[in-house]
């Protein structure tokens, strides 16, 4: 398996709720210097369009860094234009702007020497009955993708699904559903990016989903990070689900999968690179305790299918 680690810079800068703020704000320069201090990290992923206000000077600043990119995430959610949606908005100009925004970054992502594109549609969806036409948001979906996708063959569009946020309920909420829209599209280079902690509130087994999108030959990419199943709370990997994450290396490791782990956790308390930095190391140490235990007993304990006989065995292999 030939993983790399990536850190989401936009996870560096600012982090505020309604009654806190618990991380000051810093420039790009600022938070790629804090990048650079996660000595365990191999790159990072950059947002496009937050992060290029100024594109002559950030590619400058980011050909400069000497960091390597793992992808450019495209974000088509934020600005007041999406409010009504980004890819289905029933606006035609706002759709083709969400379909150009995304060739953009293709060939943004190509300059800088990146194969691929990462986007969660976050604003594709619906809060209320009757309020939207579901055959018609999915078919605008599915064009818009299909024509971003067609744009060039030499960078990957990969999906992120999520269950609900900005939206009560995304368009793209679970594996299934993005795998379908993969079928749908049939294009080699659209696939999915799964977020651990997406699939942990869309109340999938993490190890699941990505198996079968690793049969299908779409998982693109992986965003780690944690929660409660009940809200995307972004924290360190396997802080409450562990033997979810232990579960997920098991099965990166049966596939022979290899790519980039990008890590989308929220640092509310104590210092970012630290928390980047133990957030990388919990995943490699996850790793290490399947070599641990041993793959041949991992496998022996799903043929077996005696939990109490597995788990007396994994606790033991934790002391």
């Amino acid at each position: 398996m030939a993983i790399k680690h990536a850190l989401m810079v936009g996870m560096m800068g600012r982090v505020a709720d309604r009654f806190h703020e618990y991380q000051e704000a810093h420039d790009l320069v600022q938070r790629l210097e804090l990048a650079k201090q996660v000595s365990n990290a191999d790159g990072i992923e950059i947002v496009y369009p937050s992060e290029f206000a100024h594109m002559p000077e950030t590619i400058r600043i980011l050909q400069n860094s000497g960091l390597c990119i793992s992808a450019v995430n495209l974000n088509v959610k934020g600005e007041k234009r999406w409010q009504q949606g980004s890819f289905t908005n029933a606006n035609p100009a706002i759709r083709r702007q969400a379909v150009q925004e995304l060739k953009t970054a293709m060939d943004l992502a190509a300059e800088l020497n990146v194969d691929m594109v990462s986007c969660c549609p976050l604003i594709d969806g619906h809060n209320y009955s009757f309020e939207v036409d579901y055959l018609q948001q999915w078919q605008w979906l599915q064009e818009g993708i299909a024509e971003g996708g067609r744009h060039r063959s030499d960078v990957r569009v990969s999906l992120e699904y999520k269950l609900n946020e900005s939206r009560n309920a995304n368009l793209l909420s679970d594996m299934g559903r993005a795998l379908y829209l993969m079928q749908c599209l049939g294009l080699p280079n659209v696939g999915v990016t799964m977020d651990v902690g997406h699939a942990l509130i869309a109340k999938e087994t993490p190890a699941e989903a990505l198996s079968l999108a690793i049969l299908a030959g779409k998982l693109f990419y992986v965003h780690f990070n944690d929660n409660g199943r009940e809200w995307d709370w972004d924290m360190i990997p396997g802080s409450v689900n562990f033997w979810d994450l232990l579960e997920v290396m098991f099965y990166l490791r049966r596939t022979g999968w290899d790519g980039w782990f990008s890590y989308d956790v929220l640092v509310r308390d104590g210092s970012m690179v630290e928390t980047m930095q133990t957030s990388i190391e919990i995943v490699k140490s996850a790793d290490q305790l399947v070599d641990k235990i041993g793959m041949a007993c991992l496998e022996g304990f799903v043929k077996e299918a005696n939990p109490a006989r597995a788990y007396k065995h994994l606790f033991r292999s934790l002391l």
